[in-house]
């Protein structure tokens, strides 16, 4: 009795073992995915070898932001134990692929689960988001970034070296016109004859005064007067005084 319950203990301790070993996983948990293309649903199948556990079901389904549940695919597996891997564990992977993806609105948690006679599992599920055809991933944005920020550096420094090129150009042909008024003005100064002195002009008359003398003394009066006649302008002379009295 005591060997047959031994017998009877290692074979449920080894159908607990194998139970134990039994898993699905689904790696990674977070894919992006564009319209139009594919997404792959990981599923990796662990189980012992053992003729329990080598007939399974498969059925991939996923949950939307409303947390709505839509099947996607289901099949049936029948493994065969290699020879020599009898209750050794396996791992086998089920992938699969959805495509294509019509609308944005495909974003939502895909999930992997595995059924046996008496048990099943399902896996963690896999956060798909799905984006419009423009969209960019996000690990070029600081590339984009960068370039964008050298690109306004240039352009900046272009567009000062042209302005300084442009004042260095203009700004001597508005400076000539004061140039030249500057150095017509300091030139009018020398060009024109200073204005004649005074005393020049008083010095002419005085000549011509002098010569008027000269001439009387050296031209005497053609006839001599007379003792008892007076000249007529002797006579006017006195006349003008004798009234000049009378006046008075």
């Amino acid at each position: 009795m005591i060997p047959n319950l031994k017998v009877i203990f290692l074979f449920l301790w080894l159908l607990q073992c194998g139970g134990g070993n039994v898993d699905v996983r689904q790696e990674p948990p977070i894919q992006v995915a564009l319209l139009k293309e594919g997404i792959t649903i990981p599923c990796k199948v662990i189980f012992p070898y053992m003729p329990k556990y080598t007939k399974f079901s498969i059925c991939y389904y996923w949950i939307n932001a409303l947390d709505q549940k839509t099947s996607i695919h289901s099949f049936s597996k029948n493994v065969a134990i290699p020879p020599g891997a009898e209750n050794t564990t396996a791992t086998l992977f089920y992938n699969y692929t959805v495509t294509p993806l019509e609308n944005t609105s495909s974003t939502g948690t895909y999930y992997c689960k595995v059924k046996w006679s008496d048990i099943q599992k399902t896996g963690r599920g896999v956060f798909v988001l799905v984006r419009d055809t423009g969209y960019i991933n996000t690990s070029y944005g600081w590339k984009i970034l960068v370039t964008l920020t050298v690109l306004l550096a240039v352009l900046s420094i272009a567009a000062t070296a042209l302005l300084l090129w442009k004042r260095k150009v203009l700004c001597p042909r508005r400076s000539q016109p004061n140039i030249l008024r500057q150095k017509v003005e300091t030139q009018l100064p020398s060009a024109s004859p200073p204005p004649p002195p005074v005393y020049d002009s008083l010095d002419v008359q005085q000549v011509d005064v002098y010569s008027s003398l000269e001439n009387n003394t050296n031209n005497p009066p053609h006839g001599k007067n007379l003792p008892g006649k007076t000249p007529k302008k002797q006579e006017t002379l006195e006349d003008s005084s004798d009234t000049l009295y009378e006046n008075i």
